[in-house]
């Protein structure tokens, strides 16, 4: 795995996501949380988009950043619908406001059961600290998994994965 890089500096608000090995490439748009204290995903009616936890670190700054996008909808697979398949050393690109580009490596993919969701964990720092003891910027992108629920409406679990800032580019 290549080494972690310096954490970017601003709050430029992420406008793209990029998972390459996916063939995902999604506009991202601000969410707060939702009333179970979850982050909101973008509305049903959107499933291409992906939500950015807006009361968050931006994408590429120090911190853990959060990306949420549907995994299917009643009639078709959405943005995130192949996000379990992503393996250790993928590749996912942010491109940011201010033109930066936020180059990620996939640390590890997780399915969390809803009844073990720990915020904490999943939403905390997942790697060891950069040698100059500055948090380094990592990347969670989230979307449903596990068994579908008919009678709820839901699934069993979340996906989470987990990646770290490797690079930074300028967008063209």
């Amino acid at each position: 795995m290549p080494p972690a890089a310096r954490p970017l500096s601003g709050s430029a608000p992420p406008r793209s996501v990029e998972i390459e090995t996916l063939g995902v490439r999604a506009d991202i748009v601000e969410r707060g949380v939702d009333a179970a204290g979850g982050v909101e995903p973008p509305p049903m009616s959107s499933p291409d988009l992906v939500g950015w936890y807006g009361g968050g670190p931006t994408p590429g700054a120090a911190g853990s950043s959060v990306l949420v996008g549907h995994v299917d909808t009643e009639r078709e697979p959405a943005v995130f619908y192949a996000l379990s398949t992503l393996e250790p050393g993928a590749e996912v690109r942010v491109e940011r406001a201010d033109g930066a580009v936020a180059e990620f490596t996939v640390r590890g993919v997780d399915v969390v059961e809803r009844e073990e969701f720990d915020a904490e964990r999943v939403y905390g720092a997942s790697g060891p600290a950069s040698g100059s003891g500055q948090r380094d910027a990592e990347l969670r992108l989230i979307t449903c998994g596990g068994t579908f629920d008919r009678e709820r409406q839901s699934y069993s679990a979340n996906v989470v994965v987990s990646a770290y800032l490797t690079g930074t580019t300028t967008s063209a």
